[in-house]
């Protein structure tokens, strides 16, 4: 499921310019309490600058610096130990 809500991906990245953006697809997020869980454990990881967890769509949209070196398995495992399955994963920049 591609789906992507474009307003609340605009709002993300509105402040985030330069930076790059992970949109993950994720599986097995049913409730709040997995949403929180997933955004706990990125927000302890200083490399990632914000999260926005989308329930309804399935994805989580990841914030971090243009240099950063985020490899996707991290994010994969990071989804992977709160107990849901990453399915797709794309990288873009922000102009």
């Amino acid at each position: 499921n591609m789906q992507l809500d474009v307003e609340r991906f605009d709002k993300f990245v509105a402040d985030q310019s330069g930076n790059q953006i992970a949109i993950v697809n994720v599986t097995g997020m049913v409730c709040d309490f997995c949403a929180r869980g997933i955004e706990k454990t990125f927000k302890k990881d200083m490399g990632f600058k914000k999260i926005d967890v989308d329930l309804a769509n399935g994805k989580v949209l990841i914030a971090y610096a243009a240099g950063a070196k985020i490899v996707t398995e991290d994010i994969e495992r990071k989804i992977l130990s709160n107990g849901q399955t990453v399915t797709d994963i794309q990288i873009l920049k922000v102009q």
